[in-house]
């Protein structure tokens, strides 16, 4: 009965220091941010999540290969002649379509090693660091702003524009050799001409010989 007594005496006891100290602080200022509704303020130079200025980007690839965990895919094709990909802005010249540019935030570890890298400074971390999902393929972000319509185009025009530049290639290597053949059988034939004209040549000398020693024999007969 005593040890019965002495914990419920400890029980109470707890719980009225705990009330306490709740007691004190019920009526002093709350020091907490009400968050979400209030949020911390951010230290300069905080790494959250990514962002891309697909504007200005190039499709380099410089910030996926500085990636240490391979987080960043990117895909390009090439820009055919006629084609406006734009220009950046600081005035530079794109030449490649970026049909794809996925970040998964899941492998990110924000390290901001893709940032330094890019000579257009189009990615950069940003201020956003609430982005949780409840599915983890929600967490790959498309930058890209071509459509599944336009990147089947591009990809198409491209491959329509190789393929033409091949034919061309090779109309151009079958002149060639047509040419370099065509040279040969003149040569041969040029060759083949001059062999036939040199024995002709070599024959006449031989041919008046036996009338000077048919002249020189008749000449020895007169002197008998």
């Amino acid at each position: 009965m005593k040890e019965y007594l002495k914990n419920t005496w400890d029980g109470l006891y707890t719980a009225f220091v705990g009330m306490k100290i709740t007691f004190q602080h019920l009526f002093v200022p709350s020091v907490t941010i009400q968050y979400p509704s209030v949020k911390p303020p951010l230290p300069e130079r905080a790494r959250n999540r990514l962002y891309v200025n697909m504007a200005d980007c190039i499709g380099c690839m410089q910030c996926s290969r500085a990636c240490p965990v391979n987080c960043i895919e990117i895909e390009t094709v090439k820009s055919v002649p006629g084609d406006e990909v734009g220009t950046t802005s600081n005035g530079k010249k794109k030449s490649l379509w970026v049909t794809q540019f996925n970040i998964d935030f899941a492998k990110c570890c924000y390290c901001q090693l893709c940032v330094f890298p890019c000579p257009t400074e189009c990615i950069k971390m940003t201020e956003v660091y609430e982005f949780s999902e409840y599915n983890r393929e929600d967490l790959v972000y498309n930058f890209a702003t071509l459509n599944l319509d336009e990147i089947k185009e591009k990809e198409e025009k491209y491959e329509k524009f190789q393929a033409e530049k091949e034919a061309q290639k090779l109309a151009a290597a079958k002149a060639k050799a047509e040419a370099a053949a065509k040279a040969k059988a003149e040569k041969e034939a040029a060759e083949k001409a001059a062999a036939e004209q040199k024995p002709e040549a070599e024959t006449k000398p031989e041919e008046t010989k036996p009338a000077e020693e048919k002249k020189d024999g008749e000449g020895s007969a007169d002197k008998e």
